[in-house]
Order: C-alpha cells, then structure tokens, then sequence
C-alpha cells in the first residue's frame, strides 16, 4: 500500500511540474496547509466521539452493549467468539454508525486478531471477511466526518447528507451481508463434498 500511495504522489508531482512548473511550489505548500488545517478541525470531533467509546471502555459499558448485541453478532460472526472480542466488535460497529470510520479502526484491528485466534489459519475466516466488509460498507446513522468535512467547507446544510447516507449505507451492508453468508455457505458446501468423495473414495478402496 505505501509503495501505491508513493507512486500516485510522485505520478502527480512529475505531471504538475510538467504541465505548470511554475505552481509546484506554491501547490505542495498550500495542500500541506491545508491538510494540517483541516486535521485541527476534524481533531475537535474524533476527540469527542473517541472519549465516548473510551468512557464506554472503562465503565465496561461495552460489555453490556455486545450483551445487548450478542444474538446479533452470533448470527452474522458465530457463536464461538469469545466476550472480549463480541465487546471489541460491538465498540466497532458502534463507531461506524456513528461515522467515526477512523476511529474504529484500531477498535477494528484488535477484534479481527481475536477473530484470527479463533481461526488459527493462514486464511481468514468467514467471521474474518463479514467485519472487513461491514466495515467497507458500514451503515452511518450519523456520518460524522462527512458532516464535518461539509461544514469545514461552509456547506450551507452539513447534516442534508444523513438521511441519503442512511438509505445507502444501508443498502450496501445488507448486500454485503448477503454476499458473504452465500458465499461462505457455498464454500462449506464444496469442502463438505470433497471430505465426502474422499470418505467414499477410501471407503471403495
């Protein structure tokens, strides 16, 4: 991924200083202002929302919300999941719906190597796949950071985007959702067939 992101900038930097080299100073100065300038903004938000989820934490809050979230989580990540990671996984999902994205993340990370230890593979688990693309997808009742990008740019309304990133961020984790429980399904189906042929395969022999 870094060696991505490097080749995008120096792809735009050679273009810029190509096309306009008298401006490549002057831009690389201004989108660096820019972007520490819109960092302070954003910090104001995800320190509220990341106190939140940290009050949550400490007052073990959590735990009662991914009790509250259990039969949920069972149904879409298994019921073999251990409290700690139904705890981190409820933190997660919260923080999306709040559309503090980034500030799940870490939240994020550590429930998917709970996950990873359940798995014990190489490979990721179906648990694994349906909080990455949750995740992805992710249902925004209040997209936070969007909000705040669009007031930062002086939107006249910056909370008119709510309800059409509801219907769409809705839209898109039930389609993920679905995806992921058929596909899952259809592996275990296959990897059942295998054993099964070669149960009887053993069995003629």
């Amino acid at each position: 991924m870094k060696a991505v992101w490097f080749v995008l900038m120096m792809s735009g930097l050679i273009a810029l200083t190509i096309i306009e080299p008298e401006k490549t100073i002057s831009v690389l100065i201004s989108a660096g202002s820019d972007a520490v300038m819109l960092s302070i903004k954003l910090l104001g938000i995800y320190a509220v929302w990341l106190g939140f989820l940290g009050i949550l934490d400490q007052t073990k809050l959590s735990e009662k919300i991914a009790n509250l979230m259990e039969p949920l989580i069972d149904f879409l990540f298994g019921k073999q999941i251990d409290q700690k990671t139904k705890g981190l996984i409820s933190l997660n999902l919260a923080s999306n719906i709040l559309g503090v994205g980034n500030a799940s993340t870490p939240i994020g990370i550590k429930a998917m190597q709970g996950l990873d230890k359940i798995n014990n593979s190489e490979v990721a688990s179906s648990a694994m796949i349906m909080l990455m693309v949750i995740n992805a997808t992710s249902i925004q009742l209040l997209p936070t950071t969007i909000i705040g990008l669009r007031a930062t740019h002086q939107s006249l309304n910056a909370g008119d985007i709510i309800l059409p990133s509801i219907i769409t961020t809705l839209v898109t984790t039930i389609l993920g959702i679905i995806l992921v429980k058929t596909l899952s399904k259809c592996k275990m189906q296959k990897l059942f067939t295998k054993k099964h042929k070669k149960q009887c395969f053993w069995s003629k022999k």
